[in-house]
Formats: C-alpha cells, sequence, structure tokens
C-alpha cells in the first residue's frame, strides 16, 4: 500500500483550485500569516463542508464551516476499523508524510503511523481533522467568513466541545458510526475525553496522552502573558490584521507567545543544558548579546510564525482555558463516569505543563482504565511528539492487530 496514495470515501470531496508555487515555505513572505489559505497547495488535505449552522456551547452559531482533513489506509465494509487522531495547540490534520508542497512540516506522529506501525492503514483507516478554529485548513479567524471578509475579531468564541460536536458531524459524513479508538495528545486529548463522555456509544477505545479533565489555574497562568504578547504587538489589530501588508502583522507577539510556551513544554533539565554560555560570539548582557538559551526560544518562537496564524493561537488557547469536562455534567468524577471505552491514559513523568496528578485523575474516575502508564522523558511535555517507541506500545495494546 502507497501510504500518501488517494483515499476514497464516502464523502464527496470538494477542493479549493490548486496553484503551483516553487516553495511552500516561500509563502509566508508574501503574506501577513503562516495560515494556509485557498488557492495554496492542498497537499494531502480533504475537505468537508458543514452546511448547516453549528450550534456553540458559548452562545450563538458558526453559519457555515468547513474541516481539513487527512486520512490514511481505507474504511472497511462495515466501518469498523476507523481511527481518530486528534492533534495538539499548533499541529494540524498532517499526522504522518513528509513535507511537501502544502505542508510546511513532516508529520508530527509519521513514527505512529505507517506499515508495520501501531496505526497501520493496512488495518486502520485513520481520520485527522485539523481542528476547527485552526489555520490549515479548517474555518478559524483567518478563513474567509460568508460576507466575503477574512472572520478576523469577528470570530465566535469556540469550546473543546464545539470543535468535538464539528468533528461528529465529519464522522457522520464519513459513514462511521463509531471510532474503533479516538488518540489524542495534549489538546488532542482534551478533545478525545470530550469525545468519550459526549458521545460514549461511538468511541470503542481511547487513548489519553499529557491532558487534563480540567484546565487548571497554573495552566491558565502560563497562556495570560502568552495572549498579552499577542494583543499588544502593534500589528494585532484587534485580530483584524489579514489584509495588512506582508510582515506587518503580530508575529513579534506570537513569537513571544510561543517562546513563553516552549519554556513550559521542554523540562527543566533540558533547558538547563544550555547552562550560562552565550550564544555564539555574542556577549551577554552588558553588550547587548543573547545567552543560548535565549537564542534558542528566539529560534522556536520565529519558526512558528512562519506556519502558523496569531489569530488561530488565540482562538484555540482560549479553547484550552475553559476546558472543563464537568462543566454543567455534575462536575469531573460524574462526567468521566460516562466513558465506556477501554481506556489507556499516558503520562510523561517530567511534564510540567499538565503533571502526572492530572492524569492521575483521569485514572481514578474512568472505570474501564486500569491504570496510569508513565512515559519516561527528559523531553517534558513535549515528550508526547518525540517518545513514539514507548507511546507505540501503548497503541499496541489498546489497539491490537484486527482479525
Amino acid at each position: 500500500m502507497t501510504l500518501n496514495a488517494p483515499i476514497k470515501t464516502r464523502v464527496e470531496m470538494s477542493r479549493p483550485p490548486r496553484h503551483q508555487f516553487d516553495s511552500w515555505s516561500g509563502l509566508k513572505s508574501e503574506r501577513v500569516s503562516g495560515a494556509w489559505y485557498e488557492g495554496d497547495p492542498i497537499g494531502r488535505r480533504n475537505w468537508y463542508s458543514i452546511e448547516a449552522p453549528l450550534e456553540l456551547e458559548a452562545c450563538g452559531q458558526l453559519p457555515q464551516a468547513q474541516l481539513a482533513y487527512e486520512t490514511w489506509g481505507n474504511l472497511s465494509p462495515d466501518a469498523s476499523n476507523a481511527v481518530l487522531v486528534l492533534h495538539s495547540l499548533t499541529d494540524d490534520s498532517h499526522v504522518a508524510g513528509s513535507v511537501e508542497p502544502g505542508h510546511a512540516t513532516p508529520g508530527w506522529w509519521d513514527a505512529l503511523v505507517g506499515p508495520d506501525r501501531p496505526l497501520d492503514p493496512a488495518h486502520w483507516f485513520i481520520v485527522a481533522p485539523n481542528a476547527l478554529g485552526g489555520c490549515q485548513g479548517s474555518t478559524g479567524p483567518s478563513s474567509i467568513a460568508p460576507d466575503g471578509h477574512h472572520w478576523g475579531s469577528r470570530f465566535p468564541f469556540l469550546t473543546i466541545r464545539d470543535q468535538v460536536n464539528a468533528e461528529a458531524v465529519l464522522t457522520d459524513a464519513l459513514g462511521i458510526d463509531s471510532w474503533a479508538a479516538v488518540i489524542g495528545p495534549s489538546m488532542g486529548g482534551m478533545r478525545a475525553l470530550e469525545w468519550a463522555i459526549t458521545y460514549p456509544d461511538r468511541v470503542r477505545a481511547l487513548c489519553i496522552v499529557a491532558a487534563p479533565a480540567a484546565t487548571a489555574a497554573d495552566q491558565i497562568a502560563w497562556t495570560y502573558p502568552q495572549l498579552a504578547a499577542i494583543y499588544n504587538d502593534p500589528g494585532w489589530r484587534g485580530g483584524d490584521y489579514y489584509t495588512s501588508p506582508p510582515g506587518s502583522g503580530p508575529d513579534r507577539g506570537l513569537a513571544i507567545a510561543r517562546s513563553i510556551a516552549h519554556v513550559v513544554y521542554r523540562a527543566e533539565d533540558l533547558c538547563s543544558r544550555f547552562g550560562r554560555d552565550p550564544q555564539g560570539i555574542e556577549q551577554p548582557p552588558w553588550r547587548g548579546g543573547r545567552y543560548a538559551i535565549e537564542s534558542y526560544l528566539d529560534y522556536n518562537g520565529q519558526k512558528l510564525t512562519n506556519r502558523y496564524d496569531a489569530g488561530s493561537y488565540v482562538v484555540l488557547n482560549r479553547a484550552m482555558n475553559c476546558h472543563d469536562v464537568g462543566r454543567n455534567r455534575g462536575g469531573t468524577r460524574a462526567a468521566l463516569a460516562r466513558i465506556t471505552a477501554a481506556t489507556k491514559v499516558l503520562g510523561i513523568d517530567t511534564d510540567r505543563l499538565y503533571p502526572l496528578w492530572q492524569q492521575q485523575e483521569l485514572v481514578t474516575s474512568i472505570s474501564g482504565c486500569s491504570g496510569l502508564d508513565v512515559i519516561r522523558s527528559p523531553y517534558g511535555h513535549d515528550g508526547f511528539l518525540i517518545e513514539a517507541r514507548q507511546i507505540s506500545v501503548h497503541l499496541r495494546e489498546l489497539l491490537p492487530v484486527p482479525n
């Protein structure tokens, strides 16, 4: 089987017109955002249009929306082999595959999807949507609203449940009654939890990696200066910067936000390897130079601006801040008790963002979970991207190869 072969599903695909570019990575220099736009190379994306208004949890509705998604493998005649993979904050639908026109980065879980890997397309039909509110093909602030202008500041407040309800519409369109498994790390783990609670009869197995039942004050506190950095960038323009000249958007604010986030994404020991060393021949601090750790954070912040959108960063962080499976369900324990799926909960021993106690809370209240599985990693929260070998063991236990 060819991993990137076209996939036939029961959905009639609609795709924007394809334009050819010499270099996908060069597109950012031509515009004010790192978002995917109609007319850009489509890569492996498919689209599904949600024509009916999508009712939103907080208030109002989204009059229409589309979800970009990628698939691997083929749906079995009885639709029993479908697996839903949900991405973290700044990842997208490109779970597996190479850098190519339309995809600025390689698949973020490439080591888990492919022949002889836990998610083998020879056995499973793997679906990965770009979250509603994202910037890589699904409707978000950078998208064009029904009035022909970018949504920008008018984009409605989304919750994790809203994203899951949109994904449920896509699931129906694909002809999938229930998922063999729903799998997600970080923000994807929040969505996976909501899937198993909101639609318990549609999730047969569940894998949560480095995610909580509810966002804690500490996590909201880490988010606050990130969003403030974006809001206070003159290029933010209240969220309505999409028609501004290239280079005049909130890139600096987004880069600072990412730098703040990166500190907590990585383990303390990993950051300490830089010590107090200067960056190259730079002389900090008395001659305006940087320490090596500062250069490292600058690099990671700038790298994100080349492939991401500040508006989506704001929308999705706000959705994560309000994540609480117990809201309007009688509390966390009552909500988690709704889960009927066989469940794996994975936590990372050095995770400073979502520490192990939050995964232990899940284990205590989900009846179909036998215990907390700890991933040993020096990489902190980012271990979910790096420790593929350890995660593979648990996915194979949860999803044995079907007969």
